[in-house]
């Protein structure tokens, strides 16, 4: 009797273990599947090919893959504006895919395209100019890749094309330096020339520091910008068309010069001093950008004036990636806070400048 009770509960056991078992390999999961949240499947790292790596490792190198699209290398600005964005992107923790189109839009169309190729997660695109962006835009759109327009806008009748503008205010800076000059000059009674050195001609900083500096000046009757040239953003630019400038008669030489960006006015400082001139004071010299380097030119008193355009924008580029990918929605435009320095201020400043 005993034999046979040892036997039918060893039996009982055997079925209720053969039971229990898919029940207890169900309790590695969360315990209540209808509670379990789809997660959107993020990028995957070529290191994460089926194959290559066991499937328990493939989550370690899932990563964040950014393309991004850099107008060129044109500037002190431009460098530290690149140098930012690959800081950034390290302590994100992003992967960046950074192309330098050398102030070439078709090179851009190129880099954006072999971005599509690349299957990455977010385009971020510096343009060089305003104009002739819709159809690769579109290409982009057409492969389900968010878009973000860092630094300079794009002129596109469709804005879903893009998810956000990252950077500056161009039309407020231009409109800042011309407070300034309107400032300097108001105990001048005599028509005051003022001579321009011109961005790239098409790009938006161009295009808008112009536009916002005309506005103010306009309706000052003794303020009259009489030169106004292209210098590409360019310290070599800046020097050759100031050195024009000052090939004309003297009763034509500028009282004012308004830069678009600081390296120009640094070849202009070159090109006044040549010239037999004390910048800063028989020319004063307003500018735009803010860089240690314009700030070197205050304190030196070459320069009397810089607007400040922060390039520092690989934080609140990196940020936003993070934004899109988590599926938050963000603002059409997001402006960079910024001011600007006169030479009373610079000493106390320069030490500050982080490019």
């Amino acid at each position: 009797m005993k034999e046979g009770f040892r036997l039918r509960t060893v039996k009982w056991c055997l079925i209720l273990l053969l039971f229990f078992l898919p029940l207890l390999g169900g309790c590695s999961g969360s315990g209540d599947p209808g509670g379990q949240q789809a997660l959107p499947k993020p990028h995957t790292s070529p290191a994460a090919k089926p194959g290559l790596l066991p499937s328990a490792d493939i989550a370690a190198v899932q990563q964040v893959v950014l393309g991004f699209s850099q107008l060129g290398s044109e500037s002190t600005w431009r460098e530290a504006n690149t140098a930012s964005i690959r800081e950034a992107a390290g302590e994100a923790g992003i992967t960046l895919l950074l192309k330098n189109a050398e102030q070439d839009q078709q090179q851009q169309f190129d880099a954006i395209r072999s971005f599509i190729r690349s299957n990455v997660d977010v385009i971020a695109i510096a343009p060089v100019v305003q104009t002739g962006w819709e159809p690769i835009l579109l290409e982009i759109k057409q492969a389900g890749i968010p878009v973000i327009i860092l630094d300079r806008s794009v002129n596109v009748q469709d804005s879903s094309l893009y998810v956000t503008f990252i950077g500056s205010d161009f039309y407020e800076e231009g409109v800042k330096a011309a407070k300034y000059v309107v400032d300097k000059m108001r105990h001048h009674s005599e028509v005051i020339r003022i001579a321009e050195l011109q961005g790239t001609v098409g790009s938006t900083p161009s295009i808008d520091r112009g536009r916002g500096f005309r506005k103010l000046i306009g309706d000052k009757p003794n303020l009259r910008i009489t030169m106004t040239a292209p210098a590409d953003f360019t310290r070599s630019g800046g020097h050759a068309v100031m050195k024009t400038f000052l090939q004309q008669p003297k009763e034509q030489w500028p009282r004012v010069l308004y830069s678009h960006n600081d390296d120009m006015a640094i070849g202009a400082v070159e090109a006044i001093k040549e010239a037999g001139l004390v910048p800063g004071e028989d020319i004063i010299i307003v500018s735009v950008d803010g860089t240690r380097r314009a700030f070197e030119q205050m304190v030196a008193g070459s320069i009397n004036a810089v607007v400040e355009c922060n390039p520092l924008l690989g934080p609140l580029l990196m940020q936003a990636v993070k934004e899109i990918l988590a599926g938050r929605t963000l603002p059409k435009r997001m402006v960079t806070p910024e001011d600007i320095y006169t030479q009373e201020l610079a000493a106390m400043e320069i030490d500050n400048r982080k490019y």
